[in-house]
């Protein structure tokens, strides 16, 4: 595959999980913060902060997994190099 395609093929993925990743949080904090049935336009102090820190759980929940996952993938091409250098 051409290498800019590849490129371009992955900042793609990443915008898309991305924005999946928006979604989710923002579909999961709302649900867990602010009541169905809306009593004033605004968010109401418990309602805010309740937001706050749900989305800054999500946030550093998907930057320790994302640190994990690369560390796991950095292990796992160091594996694959070791057994093709053993076999060659």
């Amino acid at each position: 595959m051409d290498p800019m395609k590849a490129q371009q093929l992955a900042a793609e993925l990443e915008v898309e999980m991305m924005a999946d990743m928006y979604n989710r949080m923002t579909n999961a904090c709302h649900r867990k913060c602010v009541p169905p049935h809306y009593k004033e336009a605004e968010l109401s102090k418990g309602e805010a902060v309740c937001l706050d820190r749900c989305v800054s759980k999500y946030l550093d929940l998907h930057e320790r997994l994302g640190r994990k996952l690369t560390e796991l993938s950095v292990q796992d091409e160091e594996v694959m190099r070791k057994a093709t250098a053993g076999t060659g």
